[in-house]
């Protein structure tokens, strides 16, 4: 409440708002009893179609800015997954050239789409917050646009090398640029690898290339014709994140359950594998000396998968599922509960996937699959019980947009744009290895009945039943999501000596459908073909005024008001099996005000904003698998109402001309207004478990992120080489939440003095903590066009290992609620890059 009031007191004293630096899951379960009188144990756990293997965070963008906070925000803190305001990444746009590369199904923008490509990607227009922004109507997170045409590169040559202990553990660069010659003509290009046998987390690897091309030809002197083509291949192992439990027992912070040995190599279950290059076409006109049109079109398209296990006989072959942990059994059956504790502190290959384990079982499974295909026919071979799959997400995206700029006049610069986006999401599993068997026998495992009552329930594809798939082959689900959106904006940005204004105004639809090409047993009428089509029309404006109290001290007041669409993602209840949409799927509606004072004279550089942010009538919607139930549950709540509001604070101080020191601070809080509806349904039945529940979540906090966090250093560059230190606070975490707990139906028969109901309404938390970090950097000049950099960073430096982020597990046990610990994350130790490059 303190920090609330002081927000509103801002607003209410100062009521101006800044943006620095415009460069820039009835509970489901049983109610029966298990055989032992336990009550019956949840047990919901993530898929992990969720993010599709691309994870990624905005830190690579918003390091760049000038803003101290932000850039702070972005390198130091976004190892630990904040997001600045507490906003999700789809409330900041990005732009590639002027082309939005947000993704169309679930509205992320992707950094590693380009990584690798430093040098290539280097020049961007971050903004920040609510702001005017030449290139497109943004969002209230900010928008940024890295610019990559040719004639902007600097001629010359660079070429690098670095070696951290990070993900990776070696890059190599080099970037070639032309300028432009006396023909008009400019040429920028640029590669680099980026590679590991093992990364930070055991069981890692890592191995991307990155390479990018931008040429450019004027036509006369008004028009010119620009090509950019980029892409980046990339292939890792991935890490898992573990209860404490988990990391106590196997004495390792960083313990990865993904990996195993196999004939005495390391092998990872969870590899993603990328490839989504991406070219646009531009077209530069200068009408007038005032005025400008670009347009561009822009194609992407590429693969995008990630492994994983899958079974259909025997016990889960994972070696962190809960029932081989030593807590399942604690208060039930303490002989095993004493075995399974030996077993995870003394036997390292209990805490590991039994890769030739899995191959003796396949290779020992002769089985004869009758009328394979829907024929007569049959097949006999080695059927695998276990084998990795990978869940695919290829992409195929069409761009078409143009940006129209005209200074009026010298108070008036006026944009206005178009924005065209065709998306085609192919979403399918492939058989990636058999792991020693012949075949796998494609059927809904999941499928709520007996097969010889009603075979036709457990098929997959009726139209291709009793199908028998090798390596290579497509199972399980088959469709693609449709995404097509249609923008319009306009903005006005005046400017007078004191004062400066703008308004901009956008108009946005957006159609999305899902088309089947298999048309599943349990729901017949609802997979195969297209679904109907879903239209949404937005709107979104946004105005702010900034007034100059003199050169050096402003006042900045920035609002917004928009509507946006629900994603494909929390549209569909379950676009692996059916045609289904949440019931009740609306836009969402967003407000948004910033107020800041800002200050920029020859040695001090800050900022000090208050920002309050609402969203509501948000949709939610979650996959879980239950293992009571045996399928993937959907759990959906509609009408999820949040804020987020805090004060941001940076500020850099020359304290000689080689001597800076440099702060920032952030408070906030990002917490659910409302008590959601939520609809439960499952995969393996079109019944419908559950309607009309409520999910008190009123106060508790989105999570997920550090609230607050603080940062102090010191920086001295003196001719050619420098040094620094920064001192940084990582604030409390709270878990992001299982809205199922927060249910009268998960409390019913607990006393609200009961323990347990303490425990089971409690949201979780992490307790943060301090690192140090220091650099030193060094430049050599050989010449006025060539010189040798040589960098090194080392991050928190104490080795201070702490839980910096996590989520609470969406199965639980209403009986022992402590039971399924909330799995986190820990921010990495002491850590280090070194960079040496060389440009001439």
């Amino acid at each position: 409440m303190i920090l609330k009031k002081a927000i509103l007191f801002v607003f209410a004293c100062v009521g101006f708002t800044v943006s620095m630096a415009q460069v820039e899951n009835d509970s489901i379960k049983k109610q029966s009893a298990d055989q032992d009188g336990m009550s019956t144990v949840i047990t919901l756990s993530e898929t992990e179609i969720e993010e599709g293997g691309q994870m990624q965070d905005l830190s690579g963008l918003l390091s760049s800015s000038k803003d101290p906070f932000v850039a702070a925000a972005g390198y130091i803190f976004g190892t630990a997954r904040f997001r600045l305001r507490g906003y999700d990444s789809e409330y900041s746009n990005i732009y590639f050239n002027g082309v939005p590369v947000n993704d169309m199904i679930t509205g992320r923008p992707y950094w590693g789409n380009w990584g690798g490509l430093n040098d290539a990607v280097r020049n961007k227009e971050v903004h920040t917050g609510i702001a005017f922004e030449s290139f497109g109507f943004g969002n209230i997170g900010g928008a940024s646009n890295i610019i990559t045409r040719a004639s902007s590169f600097v001629e010359g040559v660079k070429v690098s090398y670095s070696s951290c202990n990070r993900s990776y553990r070696n890059r190599i660069m080099g970037t070639y640029a032309t300028g432009v010659n006396e023909n008009g003509f400019s040429l920028a290009a640029s590669f680099s690898r980026r590679w590991a046998n093992e990364g930070y987390v055991e069981g890692t690897t890592y191995d991307a290339f990155g390479y990018f091309l931008s040429a450019e030809q004027e036509l006369n002197e008004k028009m010119s014709l620009g090509l950019i083509v980029y892409g980046s291949p990339n292939r890792r192992g991935k890490s898992g994140m573990g209860t404490e439990e988990m990391y106590e027992l196997s004495d390792n912070n960083y313990y990865n359950p993904y990996w195993g040995y196999q004939d005495g190599e390391v092998r990872n279950s969870r590899v993603s594998n990328y490839h989504q290059p991406r070219m646009i076409l531009t077209h530069y006109w200068e009408l007038s000396k005032s005025s400008k049109l670009q347009t561009n079109f822009s194609y992407k398209a590429g693969r995008g998968g990630t492994t994983a296990l899958n079974w259909a006989w025997g016990n889960d072959p994972r070696p962190d599922y809960y029932r081989k942990l030593p807590s399942y059994y604690e208060f039930s059956n303490v002989e095993k509960f004493n075995y399974y504790t030996d077993l995870w502190q003394n036997d390292e290959a209990a805490r590991q996937i039994n890769w030739d384990g899995l191959y003796f079982a396949n290779q020992n499974h002769l089985t004869t699959i009758n009328n394979v295909y829907g024929t007569s026919d049959s097949y006999t071979g080695l059927q695998s019980k276990t084998i990795v799959e990978e869940r695919r997400n290829d992409i195929s995206r069409f761009d078409i947009n143009t940006l129209y700029e005209n200074k009026i006049n010298e108070n008036l610069n006026f944009t206005s744009g178009i924005e065209v986006t065709l998306n085609k999401t192919h979403n399918f599993k492939v058989v990636d290895d058999l792991l020693g068997g012949d075949f796998w026998f494609d059927s809904d495992k999941f499928a709520d009945v007996d097969p010889i009552d009603d075979p036709s329930m457990i098929q997959n594809n009726l139209n291709n039943p009793n199908n028998v798939v090798f390596e290579g082959d497509v199972f399980g689900y088959d469709y693609d999501a449709n995404v097509n959106r249609y923008k319009l904006f306009a903005q006005g940005d005046f400017t007078y000596d004191k004062l400066d204004l703008f308004i901009s105004g956008a108009f946005t639809h957006t159609e999305m459908w899902r088309e089947g090409f298999m048309k599943k047993g349990m729901f017949p009428n609802d997979s195969y073909g297209n679904s109907e089509k879903h239209s949404f029309e937005d709107f979104g404006v946004k105005g702010g005024v900034l007034y100059r109290i003199t050169g050096e001290h402003m006042f900045k007041l920035s609002g917004a008001y928009l509507t946006q669409a629900p994603t494909f993602r929390t549209a569909f209840v379950s676009p692996r099996t059916r045609n289904e949409v949440v019931n009740g799927l609306a836009s969402e509606k967003i407000f948004s005000g910033e107020a800041s004072y800002l200050i920029h004279t020859n040695k001090v550089r800050g900022r000090l904003t208050g920002y309050y942010t609402t969203f509501t009538d948000q949709t939610w919607q979650r996959s879980f698998y239950h293992d009571d139930l045996r399928s993937f549950v959907n759990y959906a709540m509609t009408g999820v109402n949040k804020q987020s509001f805090g004060l941001e604070a940076g500020l850099e101080v020359k304290i000689t001309p080689d001597l800076s020191i440099n702060g920032m601070v952030g408070l906030g809080q990002a917490t659910y207004t409302s008590n959601p509806n939520v609809i439960i349904t499952a995969d393996n039945t079109s019944e419908v478990l559950a309607e009309g529940r409520t999910a008190y979540l009123t106060d508790y906090y989105v999570g997920g992120m550090p609230n607050n966090i603080a940062s102090i250093g010191l920086k001295y560059w003196h001719n050619s080489w420098g040094m620094g230190t920064n001192f940084n606070y990582f604030g409390e975490s709270y878990m992001s939440l299982n809205p199922e707990r927060r249910t009268v139906e998960a409390a019913n028969g607990l006393d609200p003095s009961d323990i347990r109901f303490k425990e089971l309404i409690e949201q979780a938390h992490t307790d943060g903590g301090v690192t140090l970090d220091v650099f030193v950097m060094k430049t050599i000049y050989f010449s006025y066009t060539s010189k040798l950099n040589i960098s090194l960073n080392a991050s928190n430096i104490l080795n201070n290992q702490f839980a910096a982020f996590g989520y609470e597990q969406l199965r639980y046990d209403r009986g022992n609620p402590e039971k399924f610990a909330p799995k986190v994350g820990y921010l990495y130790g002491a850590n280090y890059y070194l960079n040496i490059s060389y440009k001439f």
